[in-house]
């Protein structure tokens, strides 16, 4: 039997799309373009920052970063972001969403600027405490994915409510625009009022002193959309989801989703008594309830997102290197150290302009039509699709004038991963778990995930290296090449499609139903669930 639903949830479910809706887009969201902002912008200056502080006299190529510390700094922040997914995503659940939201918040704003701030003029101060700050950003950024999901997913209707979370997520296609376009704003300014030679010009003149402040500008800039959202994020009210069944408070939970729906609502304290004496609902994570009930949903969402994003970040932050490695970027010694990081920008942002963005907004308009799982399947298929494509016949891609041809089908990759999993995986676990462990368990499946970024970003960097120990970078040992660390890519894709077979479909459901806190083990929902919306055609205020 359906237990009985509060009105505060079911008016909730089916409301409809109001100004509320997209305010907490907004507020939601800039958190994620601030998020990918500032994990994307340092693949922009990782060259730059190999010239001004590697540099030797003498060399025949411009410095670059030895393979740890450019392990270190791609990959630091992405640690930060897993513990941080882990810890806010517990502590949403203990504390509430909107408590911990203003913490994550301010963590990012104060290492934003610190990571800039790096201190001193020597190789290992700069790069030991850009590397500190840039974890403890990472942290603040891990603990926005559990919360901003949550929140959206707890505010939305159910019938819209893939496309307002997947709108969350899609702040961060802008979020690597807006890292790109700054760049080269910067670079193109310092670049006409500092002129300098080409490396294999004057080696020593083609970095000029203001370079330093090209990096840091850069890194600050990720600051200011996060501080501007703060005050906003502090206004929102706790989710009604949260304060009903989590926090017990019928009356709270009624009077914050009044103002919100502005439409009377009754607190029903009884009902939350009620609910809160039943002990089959009551389960933790670490139960045999926990693994009967949802134990294979949290292997589906933390594997296909482990799996997604080894792809996802090895070729985000490695763009550069493929590029190069085509010569669709020129060799670095024909550029001064400014040229090269308004090439790498321009280049970058040419990619997120014509398929990252557009990739995020497809799965925005299709996600509540066709559903999750098969924008998943879709992404992940032909995601191994163009990989292969680009990998079998490598050597043909690498032919001056086939380089568009690689683009294209490059940038194809990045269209299906945002028309795909890399949406996706972030919507679903809002959606299926329990209120008490929603955002525990999207904090787990987004860990599993930035675990498959580590992997991307610091395997990636080894990998991708020549067979020949000649042409490796300096510092590296031999690898598989580029080649054949594009086709280990495309089997990964491949197994994150057949992984996607134990997430579930959640496309029109309500939160409850999904979750199966409101049905006991002989019943459904979807009884009840309909009286409660003949019931609710609520007098506005």
């Amino acid at each position: 039997m359906a237990k009985e639903q509060l009105q505060v949830l079911n008016a909730l479910d089916v409301a409809k799309t109001q100004w509320y809706h997209f305010t907490a887009i907004v507020i939601a969201g800039m958190g994620f373009f601030t998020d990918a902002y500032d994990l994307f912008c340092v693949s922009l200056v990782t060259k730059l920052l190999g010239r001004i502080y590697y540099h030797q006299d003498g060399a025949k190529n411009p410095g670059t970063l030895p393979p740890n510390v450019a392990a270190a700094v791609n990959g630091v922040a992405l640690c930060g972001t897993l513990a941080g997914q882990l810890f806010f995503g517990w502590l949403g659940d203990k504390l509430g969403r909107k408590k911990v939201y203003g913490m994550t918040l301010m963590l990012m704003v104060i290492c934003s600027i610190a990571s800039a701030l790096s201190f001193g003029d020597q190789p290992k101060a700069v790069m030991a405490t850009l590397c500190f700050f840039r974890f403890w950003l990472g942290f603040g950024i891990g603990g926005d994915y559990p919360l901003s999901a949550t929140i959206m997913s707890e505010y939305a209707n159910k019938k819209t409510r893939g496309a307002f979370i997947a709108a969350v997520f899609a702040m961060q296609g802008f979020g690597i625009l807006a890292g790109g376009m700054v760049a080269i704003i910067v670079s193109a300014s310092f670049k006409a009022g500092y002129p300098a030679p080409a490396y294999e010009d004057n080696a020593s003149a083609s970095t000029v002193p203001e370079a330093d402040y090209v990096w840091r500008i850069i890194v600050m800039f990720g600051a200011i959309p996060a501080a501007l959202t703060y005050y906003w994020r502090m206004k929102m009210p706790e989710t009604a989801r949260y304060t009903a069944l989590i926090a017990k408070n019928a009356k709270q939970a009624a009077s914050d989703m009044s103002k919100v729906l502005q439409v009377e609502l009754e607190a029903e304290p009884e009902k939350v008594e009620k609910l809160a004496e039943e002990k089959e609902n009551g389960f933790g994570l670490f139960t045999k309830e926990f693994l009967r009930r949802h134990g294979l949903h949290l292997l589906g969402t933390t594997s296909t997102w482990f799996l997604l994003d080894i792809a996802f970040y090895s070729q985000n932050l490695f763009q550069k290197d493929i590029f190069s490695a085509i010569g669709w970027l020129p060799p670095p010694k024909t550029m001064n150290a400014i040229e090269e990081v308004y090439r790498i920008a321009r280049a970058q942002t040419l990619i997120a302009l014509c398929s990252t963005v557009p990739g995020y907004w497809f799965t925005v308009a299709f996600i509540d039509k066709i559903g999750r799982f098969a924008i998943q399947i879709m992404g992940f298929f032909f995601m191994t699709v163009f990989m292969f494509a680009l990998a079998i016949p490598y050597t043909h891609w690498t032919h001056k004038e086939n380089r568009i041809g690689f683009v294209i089908i490059y940038s194809l990759t990045f269209f299906f991963s945002n028309f795909g999993p890399n949406a996706t995986t972030f919507v679903v676990p809002a959606e299926i778990f329990p209120a008490r462990l929603r955002s525990t368990c999207h904090g787990i499946s987004a860990a599993a995930g930035k675990a498959g970024a580590i992997i991307g970003a610091f395997g990636f960097l080894y990998a991708a290296q020549p067979t020949d120990p000649k042409k490796t970078d300096a510092g590296y040992p031999p690898g598989i090449g580029v080649r054949n660390a594009l086709i280990v890519l495309g089997c990964v894709n491949f197994l994150g499609m057949l992984f996607t077979l134990l997430v579930p479909e959640s496309k029109g459901k309500s939160l409850e139903e999904m979750s199966q806190e409101n049905e006991d083990d002989s019943g459904t929902e979807t009884e009840m669930r309909q009286q409660g919306e003949n019931e609710i055609r609520a007098v506005p205020i």
